[in-house]
Protein backbone atom coordinates (compact mmCIF):
# COMPACT_ATOMS: atom_id res chain seq x y z
CA UNK A 1 0.00 0.00 0.00
CA UNK A 2 1.63 3.43 -0.89
CA UNK A 3 3.09 5.55 1.85
CA UNK A 4 0.65 8.15 0.60
CA UNK A 5 -2.35 6.26 1.60
CA UNK A 6 -4.71 7.80 4.15
CA UNK A 7 -6.76 6.44 6.35
CA UNK A 8 -9.86 7.92 8.06
CA UNK A 9 -10.87 7.13 11.78
CA UNK A 10 -14.07 7.71 13.32
CA UNK A 11 -14.50 8.45 16.93
CA UNK A 12 -10.90 8.87 17.26
CA UNK A 13 -11.13 11.17 20.24
CA UNK A 14 -12.82 7.96 22.20
CA UNK A 15 -11.00 4.40 23.31
CA UNK A 16 -11.21 3.16 20.30
CA UNK A 17 -10.98 5.22 17.37
CA UNK A 18 -7.72 7.47 19.20
CA UNK A 19 -6.00 3.99 20.03
CA UNK A 20 -6.68 3.14 16.18
CA UNK A 21 -5.69 6.41 15.04
CA UNK A 22 -2.29 6.24 17.00
CA UNK A 23 -1.55 2.79 15.70
CA UNK A 24 -1.60 4.16 12.27
CA UNK A 25 0.70 7.00 13.19
CA UNK A 26 2.91 4.48 14.66
CA UNK A 27 2.85 3.05 11.38
CA UNK A 28 4.12 6.29 9.69
CA UNK A 29 0.57 6.08 8.08
CA UNK A 30 -1.42 9.27 7.14
CA UNK A 31 -4.21 9.02 9.22
CA UNK A 32 -7.49 11.80 9.23
CA UNK A 33 -10.14 11.88 11.85
CA UNK A 34 -13.38 13.35 12.19
CA UNK A 35 -14.37 15.00 14.89
CA UNK A 36 -17.17 17.42 15.80
CA UNK A 37 -15.11 20.44 17.71
CA UNK A 38 -11.30 20.42 16.43
CA UNK A 39 -11.19 22.87 19.69
CA UNK A 40 -11.99 20.71 22.16
CA UNK A 41 -9.19 19.11 23.84
CA UNK A 42 -8.97 15.57 22.53
CA UNK A 43 -9.02 17.26 19.30
CA UNK A 44 -6.11 18.78 19.82
CA UNK A 45 -4.36 16.13 21.24
CA UNK A 46 -4.69 14.79 17.48
CA UNK A 47 -3.92 17.38 15.96
CA UNK A 48 -0.57 17.54 17.89
CA UNK A 49 0.19 13.94 17.06
CA UNK A 50 -0.01 14.75 13.45
CA UNK A 51 -3.42 13.57 12.75
CA UNK A 52 -5.73 15.98 10.43
CA UNK A 53 -9.20 16.82 11.65
CA UNK A 54 -11.88 16.63 9.10
CA UNK A 55 -14.74 18.65 10.74
CA UNK A 56 -18.12 17.16 10.57
CA UNK A 57 -20.96 15.25 12.82
CA UNK A 58 -22.48 11.39 12.21
CA UNK A 59 -25.54 12.60 11.53
CA UNK A 60 -24.62 14.76 8.20
CA UNK A 61 -24.25 12.94 5.13
CA UNK A 62 -22.58 15.39 3.38
CA UNK A 63 -20.04 16.17 6.47
CA UNK A 64 -19.32 12.20 6.20
CA UNK A 65 -18.82 12.03 2.20
CA UNK A 66 -16.99 15.34 2.51
CA UNK A 67 -13.88 13.40 5.30
CA UNK A 68 -14.20 9.87 3.06
CA UNK A 69 -12.79 12.05 -0.12
CA UNK A 70 -9.20 10.44 -0.92
CA UNK A 71 -9.12 7.94 2.10
CA UNK A 72 -8.23 4.27 1.10
CA UNK A 73 -8.80 2.35 4.25
CA UNK A 74 -11.80 3.36 7.62
CA UNK A 75 -12.23 2.34 10.44
CA UNK A 76 -15.83 2.66 11.99
CA UNK A 77 -16.85 2.55 15.22
CA UNK A 78 -20.04 4.57 17.03
CA UNK A 79 -21.01 5.15 20.11
CA UNK A 80 -23.29 2.70 21.72
CA UNK A 81 -26.63 3.68 23.76
CA UNK A 82 -25.74 2.76 27.07
CA UNK A 83 -23.60 5.61 27.23
CA UNK A 84 -26.76 7.72 26.74
CA UNK A 85 -25.45 10.10 23.68
CA UNK A 86 -27.35 7.97 21.24
CA UNK A 87 -30.14 5.39 20.49
CA UNK A 88 -30.22 1.90 18.86
CA UNK A 89 -31.51 3.25 15.73
CA UNK A 90 -28.90 6.09 15.78
CA UNK A 91 -26.53 3.96 16.27
CA UNK A 92 -27.59 1.80 13.11
CA UNK A 93 -27.90 4.96 11.12
CA UNK A 94 -24.72 6.10 11.53
CA UNK A 95 -22.81 2.64 10.74
CA UNK A 96 -24.58 2.95 7.63
CA UNK A 97 -24.21 5.87 6.83
CA UNK A 98 -19.99 5.77 7.24
CA UNK A 99 -20.77 2.06 5.35
CA UNK A 100 -22.35 3.87 2.40
CA UNK A 101 -20.39 7.12 2.40
CA UNK A 102 -17.00 4.69 2.06
CA UNK A 103 -18.69 2.89 -0.80
CA UNK A 104 -20.19 6.08 -2.67
CA UNK A 105 -16.33 7.76 -2.15
CA UNK A 106 -14.73 5.10 -3.28
CA UNK A 107 -13.02 3.69 -0.22
CA UNK A 108 -10.81 0.44 -0.83
CA UNK A 109 -11.42 -1.06 2.44
CA UNK A 110 -13.57 -0.93 5.11
CA UNK A 111 -13.17 -2.34 8.85
CA UNK A 112 -16.13 -1.95 11.41
CA UNK A 113 -15.66 -2.51 14.85
CA UNK A 114 -18.53 -4.23 16.44
CA UNK A 115 -18.79 -6.24 19.77
CA UNK A 116 -18.16 -9.88 20.55
CA UNK A 117 -21.68 -10.36 21.92
CA UNK A 118 -22.89 -9.15 18.11
CA UNK A 119 -23.58 -11.82 15.38
CA UNK A 120 -24.39 -14.80 16.99
CA UNK A 121 -28.46 -14.58 17.29
CA UNK A 122 -30.51 -11.87 18.61
CA UNK A 123 -29.84 -10.88 22.48
CA UNK A 124 -32.64 -8.71 23.29
CA UNK A 125 -30.37 -6.44 24.50
CA UNK A 126 -30.27 -3.23 21.95
CA UNK A 127 -26.61 -2.01 21.73
CA UNK A 128 -25.26 -5.77 20.79
CA UNK A 129 -28.28 -6.43 18.77
CA UNK A 130 -27.36 -2.97 16.81
CA UNK A 131 -24.09 -4.20 15.64
CA UNK A 132 -25.37 -7.32 14.31
CA UNK A 133 -27.96 -5.35 12.05
CA UNK A 134 -24.94 -2.75 11.30
CA UNK A 135 -22.70 -6.47 10.65
CA UNK A 136 -25.31 -7.76 8.30
CA UNK A 137 -25.47 -4.23 6.17
CA UNK A 138 -21.53 -3.96 5.94
CA UNK A 139 -21.30 -7.28 4.48
CA UNK A 140 -23.97 -6.90 1.61
CA UNK A 141 -22.29 -4.21 0.69
CA UNK A 142 -20.26 -4.55 -2.66
CA UNK A 143 -17.26 -2.92 -0.91
CA UNK A 144 -14.03 -5.09 0.56
CA UNK A 145 -14.82 -5.12 4.62
CA UNK A 146 -13.32 -6.97 7.34
CA UNK A 147 -15.57 -6.68 10.89
CA UNK A 148 -13.92 -6.51 14.07
CA UNK A 149 -15.31 -7.39 17.80
CA UNK A 150 -13.75 -6.67 20.40
CA UNK A 151 -14.04 -8.11 23.98
CA UNK A 152 -15.01 -6.20 27.28
CA UNK A 153 -12.18 -3.44 27.67
CA UNK A 154 -10.00 -4.00 30.35
CA UNK A 155 -10.42 -0.17 30.86
CA UNK A 156 -13.68 -0.49 31.57
CA UNK A 157 -13.32 -2.45 34.87
CA UNK A 158 -12.11 1.12 36.84
CA UNK A 159 -15.47 2.66 35.65
CA UNK A 160 -16.40 4.51 39.56
CA UNK A 161 -18.63 2.42 41.48
CA UNK A 162 -16.91 -1.47 41.45
CA UNK A 163 -15.90 -0.75 45.27
CA UNK A 164 -11.81 -0.57 44.88
CA UNK A 165 -11.33 1.92 47.76
CA UNK A 166 -13.35 0.04 49.93
CA UNK A 167 -10.92 -3.13 49.50
CA UNK A 168 -12.94 -5.30 46.95
CA UNK A 169 -13.90 -5.20 43.67
CA UNK A 170 -17.51 -6.25 41.97
CA UNK A 171 -17.88 -7.23 38.55
CA UNK A 172 -19.93 -9.74 35.85
CA UNK A 173 -18.26 -13.38 36.36
CA UNK A 174 -18.70 -15.81 39.29
CA UNK A 175 -15.14 -16.11 41.31
CA UNK A 176 -14.59 -19.08 38.96
CA UNK A 177 -15.80 -18.29 35.87
CA UNK A 178 -13.84 -17.03 32.89
CA UNK A 179 -14.32 -13.58 30.55
CA UNK A 180 -12.35 -12.54 28.09
CA UNK A 181 -10.95 -9.41 27.69
CA UNK A 182 -9.04 -6.41 25.33
CA UNK A 183 -6.59 -4.16 26.04
CA UNK A 184 -7.48 -1.17 24.36
CA UNK A 185 -4.37 -0.89 23.07
CA UNK A 186 -4.13 -4.39 21.53
CA UNK A 187 -7.22 -3.41 19.94
CA UNK A 188 -6.27 -0.22 18.42
CA UNK A 189 -2.63 -2.33 17.12
CA UNK A 190 -4.60 -4.89 15.68
CA UNK A 191 -7.20 -3.33 13.91
CA UNK A 192 -4.37 -0.78 12.29
CA UNK A 193 -2.75 -3.91 11.11
CA UNK A 194 -5.75 -5.26 9.82
CA UNK A 195 -6.29 -1.69 7.59
CA UNK A 196 -3.17 -1.21 6.20
CA UNK A 197 -3.35 -5.39 5.03
CA UNK A 198 -6.84 -5.26 3.32
CA UNK A 199 -5.75 -7.67 0.73
CA UNK A 200 -5.13 -9.99 3.62
CA UNK A 201 -8.22 -9.69 5.98
CA UNK A 202 -11.23 -8.77 3.62
CA UNK A 203 -14.16 -10.79 4.26
CA UNK A 204 -13.05 -11.92 7.61
CA UNK A 205 -15.07 -11.61 11.11
CA UNK A 206 -12.34 -11.17 13.82
CA UNK A 207 -13.12 -11.91 17.00
CA UNK A 208 -10.49 -9.65 19.49
CA UNK A 209 -9.20 -10.75 23.13
CA UNK A 210 -6.17 -10.08 25.15
CA UNK A 211 -6.63 -12.66 27.29
CA UNK A 212 -9.34 -14.24 29.36
CA UNK A 213 -9.53 -14.02 33.29
CA UNK A 214 -11.70 -15.34 36.07
CA UNK A 215 -13.22 -13.42 38.88
CA UNK A 216 -10.42 -15.17 41.02
CA UNK A 217 -8.16 -14.31 38.36
CA UNK A 218 -8.97 -10.14 38.81
CA UNK A 219 -8.86 -10.80 42.69
CA UNK A 220 -5.11 -12.23 42.85
CA UNK A 221 -3.74 -9.37 40.05
CA UNK A 222 -6.01 -6.31 41.57
CA UNK A 223 -4.56 -7.61 45.21
CA UNK A 224 -1.00 -7.68 43.52
CA UNK A 225 -1.23 -4.31 41.97
CA UNK A 226 -2.95 -2.53 45.20
CA UNK A 227 -0.40 -4.00 47.79
CA UNK A 228 -3.62 -5.34 49.88
CA UNK A 229 -6.28 -7.17 49.93
CA UNK A 230 -8.61 -6.46 47.03
CA UNK A 231 -11.84 -9.25 47.07
CA UNK A 232 -13.07 -10.16 44.13
CA UNK A 233 -17.12 -10.54 44.40
CA UNK A 234 -19.75 -10.88 41.64
CA UNK A 235 -22.65 -8.15 41.59
CA UNK A 236 -25.05 -8.94 44.51
CA UNK A 237 -27.98 -10.46 43.88
CA UNK A 238 -29.99 -7.44 45.48
CA UNK A 239 -28.26 -5.13 42.69
CA UNK A 240 -28.91 -7.63 39.63
CA UNK A 241 -32.38 -8.02 40.94
CA UNK A 242 -33.15 -3.80 40.88
CA UNK A 243 -31.04 -3.81 37.77
CA UNK A 244 -32.52 -5.51 34.98
CA UNK A 245 -29.71 -4.31 32.29
CA UNK A 246 -26.91 -5.70 34.61
CA UNK A 247 -28.89 -8.87 35.05
CA UNK A 248 -29.50 -8.94 31.26
CA UNK A 249 -25.73 -9.07 30.93
CA UNK A 250 -24.83 -11.59 33.84
CA UNK A 251 -27.35 -14.20 32.09
CA UNK A 252 -25.31 -13.54 28.91
CA UNK A 253 -22.66 -13.88 30.55
CA UNK A 254 -23.67 -17.48 32.00
CA UNK A 255 -24.85 -18.92 28.53
CA UNK A 256 -21.17 -18.13 26.88
CA UNK A 257 -22.41 -15.47 24.47
CA UNK A 258 -20.37 -12.79 26.89
CA UNK A 259 -17.76 -14.41 27.85
CA UNK A 260 -15.90 -14.28 24.61
CA UNK A 261 -14.99 -16.47 21.27
CA UNK A 262 -11.59 -15.29 20.76
CA UNK A 263 -8.81 -17.68 19.63
CA UNK A 264 -6.23 -15.57 21.76
CA UNK A 265 -3.39 -17.96 21.05
CA UNK A 266 -4.15 -17.65 17.18
CA UNK A 267 -4.03 -13.47 18.03
CA UNK A 268 -1.01 -13.72 19.34
CA UNK A 269 0.77 -15.44 16.85
CA UNK A 270 -0.65 -13.33 14.21
CA UNK A 271 -0.61 -10.09 15.55
CA UNK A 272 2.18 -10.59 17.66
CA UNK A 273 2.54 -10.31 21.90
CA UNK A 274 -1.21 -9.67 23.95
CA UNK A 275 -1.26 -7.82 26.50
CA UNK A 276 -1.92 -9.84 29.90
CA UNK A 277 -4.23 -8.74 33.20
CA UNK A 278 -1.12 -8.36 34.91
CA UNK A 279 0.68 -6.53 32.44
CA UNK A 280 -1.77 -3.65 31.71
CA UNK A 281 -1.99 -3.48 35.55
CA UNK A 282 1.87 -2.51 35.78
CA UNK A 283 1.67 -0.56 32.57
CA UNK A 284 -1.13 1.49 30.55
CA UNK A 285 -3.99 0.29 33.06
CA UNK A 286 -1.77 1.74 36.24
CA UNK A 287 -2.79 5.22 36.37
CA UNK A 288 -5.97 4.48 36.21
CA UNK A 289 -5.84 1.44 38.94
CA UNK A 290 -4.50 3.74 41.20
CA UNK A 291 -6.75 6.30 40.82
CA UNK A 292 -9.66 4.15 41.57
CA UNK A 293 -8.50 2.66 44.49
CA UNK A 294 -8.68 6.37 46.44
CA UNK A 295 -11.39 7.69 44.42
CA UNK A 296 -14.85 5.53 43.68
CA UNK A 297 -16.66 8.05 42.03
CA UNK A 298 -13.60 9.58 39.73
CA UNK A 299 -14.06 8.60 35.97
CA UNK A 300 -10.48 7.81 36.03
CA UNK A 301 -9.75 9.57 32.14
CA UNK A 302 -12.33 6.55 30.42
CA UNK A 303 -14.08 8.90 28.66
Amino acid sequence: MAQSAEFLVFGATGQQGGAVARALKAKRKKVRALVRDPESVKSKALAAEGISLAIGDLFDHASINQAMAGIVGVFSVQTSSPAGEVTDAQEVWQGKAIAESALRQGVRHLVYSSGGAAGKGTTGMGHFDSKSEIEAYVRGLPIMSTITRPASFMEMMLLPGMGLPQGEFTFFMRPEQSMQMIAVNDLGRINAEILVAPDHYAGKTIELASASVTGKDLERAFTAAAGRMITYRRFSDDLLAQNPFLNHLCELLDTGLLAGAADIPALDREFGHLTSLEEWLGGPGKSLFEAALVDDTAEAALR
